[in-house]
């Protein structure tokens, strides 16, 4: 099994530190064709805007909307933003995420706060909040895994897991473990 993290801009180095301490191999994703070497992606927190300017510019777009609609995705704060399907006031990025979404709903840079989150099948998990999205509405066929107060924080839409948080921003493992099952399980379908 092997993870890319999209690399182009934000905590992909925290991402990566964050899946070799589960033991799994890890590659920094940088041009379109390494996508075609991995099992799963996550698209890391930063600035949504940034990278998808970026994106734009090594011409990566198709192939991530491809590579999400058929193989496991991890999606982490700006990560969730560019896999909504629609972000109030604000362009759509890859889009294959059936919410509407809010952009820094939770405030600015100095609002950040950490706090455990109950996660539907998995407990409680650690989560890093910054500048953090949040869900106003899921479709019907989105799974709502985990809420903030009365806010949507996590979600899981077949292949795709997403979440406000950042859990490679602290020692919980749980949300990794539970994204290598899904690619895992995908792998497994796929050989049948």
């Amino acid at each position: 099994m092997k993870i890319g993290i999209l690399a182009l801009q934000g905590s992909y180095f925290d991402h990566q530190k964050y899946f070799v301490k589960l033991g799994v191999e890890t590659i920094l994703v940088k041009t379109p064709e390494q996508l075609d070497e991995i099992d799963g992606l996550v698209l890391p927190g930063g600035e949504s805007t940034t990278m998808r300017t970026l994106i734009d510019r090594y011409n990566f777009m198709s192939k991530l909307k491809s590579f999400c609609s058929n193989k496991p995705v991890f999606g982490t704060c700006a990560g969730m933003v560019l896999l909504a399907k629609e972000n109030t006031g604000f362009p759509t990025h890859i889009g294959v995420l059936n919410v509407k979404l809010k952009r820094n709903a939770f405030g600015r840079q100095v609002n950040s706060f950490e706090e455990t989150v109950y996660i539907n099948g998995i407990g409680d998990v650690e989560g890093v909040y910054i500048r953090a999205p949040y869900i106003e509405v899921a479709s019907d066929y989105v799974e709502v895994l985990g809420k903030h107060k009365e806010v949507i924080v996590a979600v899981k839409q077949n292949n795709i897991l997403a979440t406000s948080f950042h859990p490679e921003l602290t020692e919980d493992l749980k949300i990794g473990r539970y994204f290598i099952n899904m690619i895992v399980q995908h792998n497994k379908k796929n050989k049948e």
